[in-house]
Formats: C-alpha cells, sequence, structure tokens
C-alpha cells in the first residue's frame, strides 16, 4: 500500500499516458451543429499533476465547466491532503480523532476498508508510519543497502492495521495513539470520480480526465475510444501496451513511483504485513467503471501474489488488470 510521497519521485502514475487526446476532429461528419471544440485543463491533484479535456459546442460554457472542476479539486482537496495543514486528513492525524468528518472523508474510508477486507489488508490505509519510518531514514541523501532495523519496521508494523480505524457519520477516531493515515492511493481516484460525476450531471459526453487516474465519459468526438499507453515501468518512453478505453477508468502504480534508494530497492509501496517494500509486480495498471477502485487495486496488486488477483479483481467490481514483471514481461488478468 503507497503512503505519502516525495523523496526520489517522479510522478506516480507517469506509466499512464494519454494519447492524442484532442485527435479526430477532422473526422466528424457535417452537420447542422456546430462541432464541439476541446477545452483543457492542466494543474495538480495531491502533488500529482492533473489534466482534463472535455469537448463542447460552446466554448465559454467549457470553461465555466473547467471552473467548476477545478472549484471541486480544490474543495476535496481540503478533505484528502497530506500536505494542507488544516485538511481534515491533517487534522485526523494530528490528533487521533476528528468529530464532524466531511462526508467524503468517511465515504472514502468505507471503500478503503473494503478494499482492504478483500484483499486481506493488503491495500491497507494505515501505512503512514512505515512512510514516517522510511523517509526518516533515508533522510539527507542517505543511501544504504539495510534500511531500517528490524525491530524499527516491526514498532511501526504495530501502528498498522486498517481494522484500527472506527468511524460514524459524526465521528471517526484511531484505536491506538500514533496510527496515521494515507488515502494517497485511494482518494485521486475518488476525486476523479466526483469531477465525472459532476460532469456527467452536467450532459458532458466527450470527457477525459486525466487526475493522476484516467476516466474517459463516452469516446472520442469522432466516436472512436481514448486511447491510453502502458509504460514500461523501466523505461516509460517504451509503451507495453495501449488500451481503448470508454466510459471506464485506468490507474497505474509501481515502486517507481517514489524511490527512498537510488537503485529502488526501497520504494512507497509497502506490503503491510512485514513493512517491507512489495515487490510482486514491477507495474500494475488496473482498468475498472469506478476510478476509487482502479486507484486503490492497481496499489493492492503490487503487494497480493498471482493467484489471488483474479478473485480480487471480480470482488472489487473491476475489468482486468495489466501486470509487469521486473523484466518487462506483461500479464493481462481478466475479472
Amino acid at each position: 500500500m503507497s503512503a505519502d510521497a516525495s523523496p526520489v519521485r517522479m510522478t506516480r502514475r507517469r506509466a499512464i499516458t494519454v494519447m492524442a487526446a484532442t485527435a479526430g476532429l477532422a473526422l466528424l461528419p457535417r452537420t447542422g451543429r456546430a462541432a464541439p471544440q476541446p477545452v483543457s485543463w492542466k494543474g495538480q491533484l495531491m502533488g500529482a499533476e492533473a489534466g482534463i479535456t472535455l469537448y463542447h459546442e460552446d466554448p465559454d460554457i467549457a470553461r465555466a465547466l473547467i471552473v467548476d472542476c477545478v472549484a471541486e479539486i480544490d474543495r476535496l482537496e481540503d478533505v484528502f491532503s497530506l500536505f494542507r495543514p488544516h485538511s481534515a486528513l491533517r487534522r485526523l492525524n494530528r490528533d487521533g480523532a476528528l468529530d464532524s468528518p466531511p462526508a467524503d472523508l468517511v465515504a472514502v474510508l468505507e471503500e478503503a476498508g473494503r478494499i482492504a477486507a478483500l484483499t486481506d489488508g493488503a491495500f491497507d490505509v494505515t501505512v503512514q508510519p512505515l512512510w514516517d519510518l522510511y523517509a526518516a531514514h533515508f533522510a539527507h541523501g542517505r543511501d544504504d543497502a539495510i534500511g531500517p532495523s528490524a525491530e524499527a519496521i516491526a514498532k511501526a508494523c504495530a501502528l498498522v492495521d486498517w481494522r484500527n480505524i472506527d468511524h460514524t457519520p459524526d465521528r471517526v477516531w484511531f484505536a491506538h495513539p500514533g496510527m496515521a493515515v494515507t488515502l494517497n492511493g485511494i482518494a485521486r481516484g475518488y476525486v476523479t470520480d466526483r469531477v465525472g460525476a459532476l460532469l456527467r450531471a452536467r450532459g458532458l459526453e466527450h470527457v477525459l480526465l486525466d487526475l493522476d487516474n484516467v476516466l474517459s465519459l463516452g469516446p472520442r468526438p469522432d466516436g472512436r475510444p481514448w486511447r491510453v499507453g502502458v509504460a514500461d515501468p523501466r523505461t516509460p518512453e517504451r509503451l507495453l501496451a495501449v488500451l481503448d478505453t470508454r466510459d471506464e477508468a485506468v490507474s497505474s502504480s509501481g515502486g517507481y513511483g517514489t524511490r527512498f534508494d537510488r537503485l529502488g530497492k526501497f520504494h512507497h509501496i509497502f506490503d503491510p504485513a512485514t513493512g517491507r517494500s512489495a515487490f510482486s509486480w514491477a507495474g500494475t495498471t488496473v482498468t475498472a467503471p469506478s476510478a476509487t477502485v482502479a486507484d486503490a487495486l492497481s496499489t493492492a496488486l503490487i503487494v497480493l501474489p498471482h493467484d489471488r488477483i483474479a478473485a480480487v479483481l471480480r470482488g472489487a467490481g473491476a475489468t482486468r488488470a495489466h501486470l509487469a514483471d521486473a523484466d518487462g514481461t506483461l500479464t493481462v488478468i481478466e475479472a
């Protein structure tokens, strides 16, 4: 499960490449209606690169919709950010409890608990103490082949257990002092779904959201699917696969996202059972109707063994997984 990021950081999911989002307008048939025009936004979501491309016949309306989407992203950052001092998540981690929590926080914690149960704890949002341990150990450019001591890892692992988060609609609290939560492995997907819901409610039919997860609403304006390239975790310039996507989410994860050491022996996706970085797969890409589910599962699958993946995909409501080995071999598993 991934924790908050920054030591030796690449953008977490640049293993996903959106391909030619604005292509295809020349192929539109001639009609009496004005051709939909692309309007785009580039920015950041929880420290990651983000973008929106939507098509509308009226560029002014499209730009107003972009403003609404950015406002929704900003609102949800105030809930989930580990960097904003007064976010709901920062206050929960600081105090160990939060009264009157935002409904979005409770919703994400409930979904995180569902995925945690489904994966036997491979996905666990309480791994933040492990992040803190590794970040402190490798601070100031320290680069060793051993990492934190077994004793230190065991102490941090004692604080890691998703079942020790309790919540009601009126309160969230931790069972033990010193616990802390990161939602970076699921909240970006949730934000993507919320922005997608906003645009669907406004009647948008041709949208591609690239909010550190990709979510497509409808096809491109010419009727063809959007195309998403899955990069080789070892060499991002090389594509392992190109996926056609329409009305679904795509999310990728891998230890390449944040490395604590130069060689990548220690990275940000931890096996909660051992407290050490997970290496079942070098990179994972999950497609699902929900970006929240795709986001969480792309992280969890880094921890899970091969024989558990199909059942987890089915149980979570995902569609398929593309899994890259350390040598770049790609395995595809259908739900």
